[in-house]
């Protein structure tokens, strides 16, 4: 134990745990997961594990490796769940394996070795074939990062009653099913590659999008771009994931310049280049070429071109407008998004004028673009270059009633005034 382990405070136990859950719940479950070929069994431990560690840390003392503490909890309890059980007697045998391998590696010392960190291949399992589609991504998110069912809810366009059934239900088809918790083969390779991609990136855009930024949120964005390095790593041939890396890191660079000195939001084209990470946009760069060079171009790979060309300007130099263009349309051609669309009209009207951008715009179906507020945002931008000030008005209006993000909420009211006082 540690010398200070002497009873401790609740508060203290909790931040603890807190403090673990935060660093290696996906790498916990992962495991746990990976031996008992069970998600919700293992999910269903390792809450018995935290709630076992808040009664006895208190009293005991916090553990010099808390993860390791808890991993040995959860596998008692998975253990003695299937005790008695002579149809998971493998199973039961490679969860006591676990404790060898617990046991070598705090010997060792070090909390990540304690913790095989086996996220990856929870990851390729969640993006079996045999899983609902619509289900996969959640299900990435769920396990291996601990979101919960009403914050994905929103981020899939889903009712949260919905997305839980949705999950319920992909965890008890991987344990009917028998799916093994295993890396696929060559052959399945690309399908579920792809999946595990959008996955990643669906959890660093869940992070990136909270621009008013929290702890759980940063963390989220730190630990995507952390899976997609080790997927890089260990797919060295795949072009893809490098595309993913450099895309994430292109982004994350300028975390520091989406905020003013005041706390005010600050739009890419008019950030403070000098407070963009140089390293890591070195690392994006590296990250990209690495990828152009197996001559297997992908859309992540575009849309970390397209980032690249954005961050130019710190060279003091522009990409053309027109290029832009060419690799949204590329994008749209590999992989077609409302998202992409509506950058692409931006890219447009930066080309041929407002109007051009306007058009195309409205040439969007109105179905999918009649909630989504980056839409409305920048029909709003462009009316304003085209001296529609009333039609200007009301689209900033719209916009801002779709945004979830105080501080983009308080900038769009910012543009709303100044367009005013123009007319």
């Amino acid at each position: 134990m540690n010398p200070e382990a002497a009873p401790l405070g609740t508060a203290r136990a909790k931040a603890a745990a807190g403090r673990a859950a935060r660093e290696s719940y996906g790498r916990l479950l992962s495991i746990l997961s990976a031996r008992t070929r069970d998600i919700a069994l293992a999910e269903d431990a390792l809450a018995d594990a935290f709630e076992a560690a808040l009664d006895s840390w208190p009293r005991d003392g916090v553990p010099d490796n808390p993860a390791a503490w808890l991993l040995t909890a959860a596998r008692r309890r998975a253990l003695d769940h299937w005790r008695h059980d002579a149809v998971h007697l493998a199973t039961t045998q490679s969860l006591e394996a676990l404790a060898d391998e617990i046991g070598d590696a705090a010997v060792e010392g070090g909390n990540g070795g304690a913790v095989p960190d086996e996220r990856l291949r929870l990851l390729f399992v969640c993006a079996h074939p045999a899983i609902d589609a619509a289900a996969r991504a959640p299900l990435m998110l769920q396990t291996v990062l601990g979101l919960d069912v009403q914050r994905m809810a929103a981020a899939f366009l889903t009712a949260p009653a919905t997305l839980g059934q949705r999950l319920v239900r992909a965890k008890t088809r991987i344990r009917q099913a028998g799916i093994p918790f295993e890396y696929p083969e060559a052959r399945d390779l690309p399908g579920r590659l792809q999946d595990v991609l959008d996955g990643i990136y669906a959890a660093y855009g869940t992070g990136w999008d909270d621009v008013d930024g929290t702890d759980a949120t940063r963390r989220l964005s730190t630990e995507a771009i952390e899976l997609g390095a080790i997927l890089c790593r260990s797919m060295p041939a795949e072009a893809e994931p490098l595309g993913l890396l450099a895309l994430m890191l292109f982004c994350e660079s300028r975390t520091q310049a989406r905020r003013d000195a005041a706390g005010a939001y600050v739009p890419l084209d008019t950030q403070d280049t000098a407070q963009w990470n140089r390293p890591m946009l070195h690392e994006a760069e590296l990250a990209l070429s690495h990828a152009a060079r197996m001559s297997a171009t992908g859309p992540y790979q575009l849309e970390a071109a397209i980032q690249s060309a954005h961050t130019q300007r710190r060279l003091g130099s522009e990409v053309p407008a027109a290029a832009l263009v060419a690799l949204y349309d590329g994008l749209l051609a590999q992989r077609p998004s409302v998202g992409a669309q509506v950058s692409r009209c931006c890219a447009l009207a930066r080309a041929d004028g407002a109007e051009a951008g306007l058009a195309a715009l409205d040439a969007i179906d109105a179905d999918a673009v009649s909630g989504y507020q980056p839409w409305w945002a920048a029909r709003a931008h462009l009316l304003v270059s085209a001296g529609q000030r009333d039609a200007a008005h009301t689209a900033y209006q719209r916009a801002i009633g779709l945004t979830a993000q105080p501080a983009v909420r308080a900038h769009l009211q910012h543009l709303q005034r100044a367009a005013a006082a123009l007319g």
